[in-house]
């Protein structure tokens, strides 16, 4: 039945608010390595190089399209192709003939084509984040991913069910709602009231609390400082303000990893549009490393429901 898989790929550590990948610290990573490298991490094992240029003479994505058509229609398989592949098809929503380069990296070639920025600061910035939300245990996306991985089926069509999962609001969607929050509030000498008001009348503040972490999200810290180093994050103060109102009103609630999230993407320029898309930038690559692992383990994953209906008399 296998339900619950074993995994050497990454912990995320509720109790002690981390998350290590193949052993290394998440916030030893992100700012330090490049995401073709954490690609390589992630997928533990020497894999091509990911850089969106160099893979594309081997795409073959419609130029115009939605993102899970153009991966579903591919016919590529193994991580390198996928992951390149997942940048141009989300760039395109953008930029309908966006076409990668050979000279920029991974990150920078997916600003440059969604925006046509090629701001080395932004790049970093853009690069950090998808350093960061590359891999997070078995979250949702990643649980249909392997779901479908013990099938036996196709590496596009497992990276496909994980896409799928991302559709709904609850998963890979908050940075748009957190984005929407910072504006309404405009100002950070406005949040504390916004936030009193919020928690008065039982309302969720957006970009705050977690399922999992006791604590402050680890990687909201990450992105708080990637973001704070970009002249243009104009709603980082904002962001921080609503934090801190949330704290001052006992609330035993911490930001997650959407908060700076909304903030760093929208300071790198990325349309509101593609805040979801460039999460399944981030985070094929743990897609593929489930993939590969649900595969060598072999079994099926196929739990039984509690029956709760009634009986037959």
């Amino acid at each position: 039945m296998d339900v619950v898989p074993d995994t050497a790929i990454s912990d995320v550590d509720g109790e002690r608010n981390r998350i290590i990948v193949r052993g290394r610290d998440l916030a030893d990573l992100a700012g330090k390595v490049s995401y073709e490298e954490m690609c390589h991490l992630v997928l533990g094992q020497e894999t091509p190089n990911l850089a969106g240029g160099r893979l594309a003479g081997q795409l073959h994505l419609p130029p115009t399209g939605p993102m899970i058509g153009a991966i579903a229609d591919s016919g590529l398989e193994g991580p390198a192709l996928i992951t390149g592949a997942m940048a141009v098809a989300a760039a395109r929503l953008a930029v309908p003939k966006s076409q990668a380069d050979s000279s920029f990296g991974h990150a920078a070639d997916f600003l440059r084509m969604a925006t046509g920025s090629t701001d080395p600061a932004r790049a970093r910035a853009l690069e950090v984040y998808l350093v960061t939300m590359a891999e997070n245990g078995l979250n949702t996306s990643t649980y249909a991913a392997r779901i479908v991985a013990s099938t036996g089926a196709s590496d596009i069509s497992c990276v496909v069910a994980a896409l799928c999962a991302l559709e709904g609001p609850l998963h890979g969607g908050a940075p748009g709602p957190v984005l929407d929050m910072l504006e309404r509030i405009g100002s950070p000498d406005r949040a504390e009231a916004w936030v009193k008001a919020q928690l008065a009348s039982g309302g969720r503040i957006p970009g705050i609390g977690h399922r999992v972490f006791k604590g402050r999200d680890p990687r909201a810290g990450i992105l708080e400082r990637a973001a704070a180093a970009l002249p243009d994050a104009r709603r980082l103060e904002t962001a921080r303000a609503v934090e801190r109102a949330v704290a001052a009103n006992g609330k035993p609630l911490f930001a997650n990893v959407e908060l700076f999230t909304a903030v760093l993407l929208d300071a790198v320029g990325l349309p509101r549009a593609l805040f979801t898309p460039a999460f399944a930038v981030a985070r094929v690559a743990g897609w593929c490393a489930h993939v590969a692992e649900q595969r060598a383990n072999g079994k099926l994953i196929q739990p039984n429901a509690r029956y709760v209906g009634p009986s037959p008399s």
